[in-house]
C-alpha cells in the first residue's frame, strides 16, 4: 500500500533525508535518499536536494509508493555460507553466477538461491534485488555481505558510502610491473563508444582503487586491490587503464590470454562493522580452484619476483 507523510518543521533540523527519516522510522535513511532523487519528497511543493537544510515553517510532503511485488522465484541453488546471524549473511559467490535477477538472467542469480534459503531478506525498492547492499560481476567470484533486516541493509549502505569497510581482491593480470603498487585515481563513467562497457572519462564519477603486487611470473602477474570506491566494473577498467587487463577478461583484456571461465578476479577479503554490535568481522576466502590451478602453472614457470 502506497502512504503519505505530511511533516511539518518546527525548527532548523539539517539535511532533509536526516529529518524525514528521523520523522518516519519506517524508512531507512537509504529509502529516504532514493525517495527524495525519484521526487517524491517535495518541500514546500518543490523537490529538492539531500543535502537541503529543512528550515522552520517547511512543510515536507512525503510520498511512499507501494513496493513492487516481488517476481523472483526462490530455487534451491547450493550456497556456500561464511556466516550468517539474525542481521547479515556472509556468501562466498562462485564464479559464473549473476547477484540478481536481470534483463537476460531472469532466474538462477544469488538472490533466487538466497530466497530459498532464508524469507528474512531486507527489502529493496525494485523489488528483484532483496538482501543485496553491493554486487560482484557474474564472473568475479567471492566474498558479499547480505542485509536481512532494514536497519542492517542501512548500516552496511552507510558503510560502503563512507568507505569504512573493507574490500581486497586477488587479480591475475596480463604483464609485469616495475614498482611494488600504487594508487590508480580516474574517474569511470560509461564508455561513450560502447554503451556496454564502462571507461576512465572526464565527466566520470571518482574511482579509486589501491593495488599491491604479490608476484611476478612471465607475462603475468597477481596482483591485491584493495576498493575505495565501488563503481561498476571499477577494478577490471581501471587496469585495463593502466595496461595490465584482468587475465581473461572478455570485455576489457585482450584475445590472447589464459584459459578460464571469465576475468581471474576474486574478492578475498570482506570487513565491516555488524549493524546491531558495531564489532568488526572480518572474513577471507580462497580464490575457487579453476584460480588456485593457474597460479600453480605460472608458478611453474619463471617467476620474475
Amino acid at each position: 500500500m502506497p502512504k503519505k507523510y505530511l511533516l511539518e518543521v518546527k525548527d532548523e533540523h539539517g539535511r532533509l533525508d536526516k529529518f524525514v527519516s528521523e520523522q518516519v522510522p519506517d524508512l531507512s535513511r537509504t529509502r529516504v535518499k532514493e525517495l527524495i532523487q525519484d521526487k517524491n519528497i517535495l518541500v514546500n511543493n518543490k523537490s529538492e536536494k539531500v543535502s537541503y537544510k529543512v528550515q522552520a515553517g517547511d512543510c515536507v510532503l512525503v510520498n511512499v509508493p507501494a513496493v513492487k511485488p516481488l517476481d523472483v522465484v526462490p530455487e534451491n541453488i547450493p550456497l556456500d555460507i561464511v556466516y550468517e546471524d539474525d542481521d547479515v549473511i556472509v556468501v562466498n559467490k562462485p564464479q559464473g553466477m549473476v547477484v540478481h535477477p536481470a534483463p537476460g538472467h531472469p532466474d538462477h542469480t544469488l538472490v533466487n538461491a538466497l530466497l530459498y534459503h532464508t524469507k528474512d531478506l531486507a527489502q529493496s525498492p525494485e523489488g528483484f534485488r532483496p538482501g543485496i547492499v553491493h554486487r560482484i560481476d557474474k564472473d568475479t567470484s567471492g566474498l558479499l555481505m547480505i542485509a536481512k533486516n532494514a536497519k542492517a541493509r542501512e548500516s552496511l549502505e552507510d558503510q560502503l558510502a563512507h568507505k569504512t569497510n573493507k574490500r581486497i581482491y586477488w587479480a591475475i593480470v596480463h604483464g609485469n610491473f616495475g614498482e611494488e603498487g600504487g594508487t590508480i585515481d580516474a574517474p569511470i563513467g560509461r564508455n561513450p563508444y560502447d554503451r556496454k562497457k564502462m571507461a576512465v572519462v572526464e565527466n566520470g564519477k571518482k574511482a579509486v582503487t589501491h593495488f599491491k603486487v604479490l608476484e611476478q611470473f612471465k607475462g603475468f602477474s597477481l596482483i591485491e586491490c584493495q576498493l575505495e570506491t565501488g563503481r561498476t566494473h571499477q577494478i577490471r577498467v581501471h587496469l585495463d587503464y593502466i595496461g595490465h587487463a584482468v587475465a581473461g577478461d572478455p570485455l576489457y583484456g585482450p584475445r590472447k590470454t589464459l584459459k578460464g571461465h571469465g576475468q581471474f578476479l576474486h574478492a578475498k577479503v570482506l570487513g565491516f562493522r555488524h549493524p546491531q554490535s558495531g564489532k568488526w568481522m572480518e572474513f577471507s576466502v580462497e580464490p575457487p580452484k579453476i584460480f588456485q590451478d593457474t597460479l600453480a602453472q605460472l608458478e611453474k614457470k619463471q617467476v620474475i619476483r
